[in-house]
């Protein structure tokens, strides 16, 4: 079987690209991230989802982005926007950004890839619902893949390398209708980015929002877990 590295953080979007490649055939190798977040519950939903899906191996990397901060979900004194704060929805960059978040993850994603001889990579990344992160745009996939093919090994003897983001074009209702098709237990996952220590969600941050309204257009009942005081 061709193999592929998969980004897992526990999500819905993850799951679901994970569930997408391993229907496409591809020998799956989950990777996760412990990289300092609050919201550490969505390792252990990254791990069910991993095993749930059938992952071949699911890894587990610790890095320490809360080190430098810049972001509210690594640095506690920057607190989480909610729905109605001044800080939601402001139209720029939130500060739900994670600094260089995603080119380390897949700069490690790539030298694993090299490992195992893998040639695809897959990551969740959205050009709809992407709540304006620069680095899930269609042009920074497109620029960090180009990097790729300079910078390894692998592609230099002639093994390309391929960066897979089968969500760029889709809705969040549209990425829920081909998780529930394929069977990805959304019950499993978590999105928000304030939930409690049980893993319950908040209701009320960005991503909770997004995925919210995402299973109310898709027609999918909801099976998230919301905070007692949040869940209407």
């Amino acid at each position: 079987m061709k193999k592929a590295v998969i980004l897992v953080s526990g999500g819905l979007d993850s799951s679901t690209v994970l569930a997408l490649a391993k229907e496409q055939g591809y020998a799956c190798y989950a990777l996760s991230f412990d990289y300092g977040q609050r919201h550490r519950c969505e390792l252990e939903a990254a791990r069910k989802v991993a095993t749930m899906l059938g992952a071949v191996e699911h890894k587990l990397i610790t890095l320490n982005l809360d080190s430098i901060g810049g972001s509210a979900l690594t640095d506690a004194a920057i607190p989480v926007p909610q729905s109605d704060s001044a800080d939601s929805d402001n139209g720029g960059i939130p500060v739900t950004y994670v600094p260089a978040r995603n080119t380390v993850f897949l700069s490690l994603a790539l030298g694993w890839a090299e490992v195992l001889g893998a040639r695809h990579i897959f990551i969740g990344v959205n050009a709809v619902d992407y709540s304006g992160y620069p680095d899930c745009r269609p042009e920074y996939i497109k620029a960090y893949e180009r990097m790729a093919n300079l910078a390894t090994k692998a592609a230099v003897e002639g093994r390309k390398l391929h960066i897979e983001t089968p969500l760029i074009d889709l809705s969040k209702a549209q990425i829920i209708r081909e998780g529930a098709r394929l069977g990805v237990d959304y019950g499993l996952t978590v999105s928000c980015y304030s939930p409690d220590d049980a893993g319950c969600a908040c209701g009320r941050c960005d991503a909770c929002r997004l995925r919210r309204a995402g299973f109310a257009a898709a027609g999918v009942a909801d099976p998230t877990r919301y905070q007692q005081k949040n869940r209407e």
